[in-house]
């Protein structure tokens, strides 16, 4: 029995201990870019612990930099004024009271915090593949806050990003358009944005490249409808039909409602064609995933026919061909800089697809839809000059101001301009430069990324790492060869079962 109940003092001292070093990581998590106090008084929390500063919480002057506003041209020598996470002046020479944060911005640069207009980051899963129409399914639910990719997509200068289910449904799940407040709970995410969803055409969703595994004996699963693109066309026409008969079944039950009759009684709630109904009401905006143009040209004339329109034509590989149709349509295009070749429906890309389509009239975009492109939209950006020759501006607009319209959040961020939210984002360099980086990032006037603390807190950082992998859950279970894999997600695994990701 002591030996028993010695053994079970041992377990708990060894959970507690490794508890502890993960509850201090969590911690200090979603204030990596606050240093901590030299000397903090007896009783007094730590920087991890204590709450904002005035600050901190949106006051802020920003002097001398040169300022890209996406919206009014280039200011130099110029100053930004925040006030509780908003934009108060923009101008020379500008003051600010007693206690509000100072950053001398001398031969740097600031522009609009970076909006990724595609993007798969920050969540636990992607696709929910087993039906063809998951309109009731919500990215919000699968949301991780303390994802590692945001903090990264911070230090690339992104503020704000549309989390989109994958392409492997005609029509997927609900998005989420959220600031990316890293290690926050994940409601101080949320800002108002206007709903959307995910529809998808092509390759992913009728499983050109997803071959069952055939084995001996066994009996095959059958393959999921539909299998090509006029069977695709149906699935949604017939999901938009079902979707318009429930919303006549609501609007007679509320005007019995209305006349007065008890006896009305309420049609059965179906989920998945809620959210279609408010894209038949204009209520929720449509992102599609598309890429050759007669598949974008059939979803804009099925969307005429119901009474909306599409709102973004996601990749739009092929958008060049039908520049004058998706301006006339009234869609956006949020697309690739220069990605493709990478299956068939990719081959007919050009990295001029971009200007082309902003010169038709069409507000453009370019987005990650990778983690690792996220960090590096600028030099996305950038590419726009090259390829079709847009000016400055029109190029830091592809990833700010036009993606800012694009989610129905322009009179919020993408711009600097008065009134709008202190998205920012202070630059060493030009912006638009291969050898510029971001210096702080700042979200609603605070403070979530900064180079220089981040450096700070490299050492300590790998010390936690060496701490935790030597603790007993950490380490390769007895008898394992060398380089065994460890607990945790296989190797080469993926949360769908698209034979690309389901993403592009």
């Amino acid at each position: 029995m002591r030996k028993l109940f010695a053994l079970l003092v041992s377990i708990a001292t060894v959970v507690a201990s490794f508890g502890g070093a993960t509850a201090s990581a969590q911690r200090r998590t979603p204030q990596r870019t606050q240093p901590a106090p030299t000397k903090p008084e007896s009783g007094t929390p730590s920087a991890a612990e204590a709450p904002p500063t005035a600050s901190a919480a949106g006051d802020l002057l920003i002097r001398n930099a040169t300022i890209l506003t996406a919206s009014h041209g280039t200011l130099e020598n110029s100053d930004i004024l925040v006030r509780k996470g908003k934009i108060a002046a923009v101008g020379r020479n500008l003051s600010a009271g007693e206690g509000v944060k100072v950053v001398d911005a001398s031969g740097k640069f600031v522009t609009p915090g970076i909006i990724d207009c595609h993007s798969h980051s920050a969540i636990d899963a992607i696709n929910e593949g087993t039906l063809s129409v998951t309109s009731m399914v919500r990215i919000r639910d699968v949301m991780n806050p303390t994802d590692i990719d945001v903090y990264r997509a911070l230090a690339g200068g992104v503020t704000a990003q549309n989390t989109l289910h994958g392409s492997a449904n005609t029509i997927g799940g609900q998005n989420a358009v959220v600031k990316m407040k890293y290690g926050r709970p994940i409601n101080e995410w949320f800002f108002g944005a206007p709903p959307g969803i995910k529809f998808a055409l092509g390759e992913n969703v009728k499983r050109s490249n997803n071959q069952n595994f055939i084995i001996v004996g066994q009996p095959q699963a059958p393959r999921r409808y539909p299998a090509t693109r006029m069977g695709q066309e149906e699935v949604i026409r017939d999901a938009l039909t079902r979707a318009r008969n429930y919303k006549r079944d609501w609007d007679d039950y509320r005007a019995a409602q209305s006349r007065g009759d008890r006896n009305a009684i309420p049609p059965r709630r179906d989920l998945q064609l809620e959210a279609l109904v408010e894209v038949l009401e204009g209520k929720r905006f449509v992102h599609a995933h598309s890429y050759r143009s007669d598949e974008m040209l059939m979803l804009m004339n099925i969307a005429e026919e119901f009474g909306f329109r599409i709102k973004t034509l996601q990749h739009v590989l092929e958008g060049y061909k039908i520049a004058p149709e998706i301006a006339r349509h009234g869609a956006g295009a949020s697309a690739f800089a220069d990605f493709w070749g990478y299956k068939l429906e990719a081959y007919d890309a050009i990295p001029y697809d971009v200007a082309i389509m902003t010169r038709a009239g069409v507000v453009s975009t370019v987005n990650s839809d990778d983690a690792g492109r996220a960090r590096r939209l600028n030099i996305e950006a950038a590419k726009m000059m090259k390829y079709g020759g847009l000016t400055e501006q029109e190029a830091l607009r592809t990833v700010t101001l036009n993606a800012a319209i694009q989610l129905g959040i322009d009179n919020r961020t993408g711009s600097i301009d008065v009134g709008k939210d202190a998205d920012l984002v202070i630059w060493n360099g030009h912006p638009l430069s291969v050898y510029s980086r971001v210096d702080q990032t700042y979200i609603e006037g605070e403070l979530f990324f900064d180079r220089e603390q981040d450096i700070k807190n490299r050492a300590a950082l790998e010390r936690e790492r060496q701490e935790l992998e030597k603790a007993e859950p950490n380490q390769a279970p007895s008898g394992a060869p060398a380089g065994a894999p460890q607990r945790g997600r296989r190797p080469g695994s993926q949360d769908d079962d698209d034979g690309d990701g389901g993403n592009n």
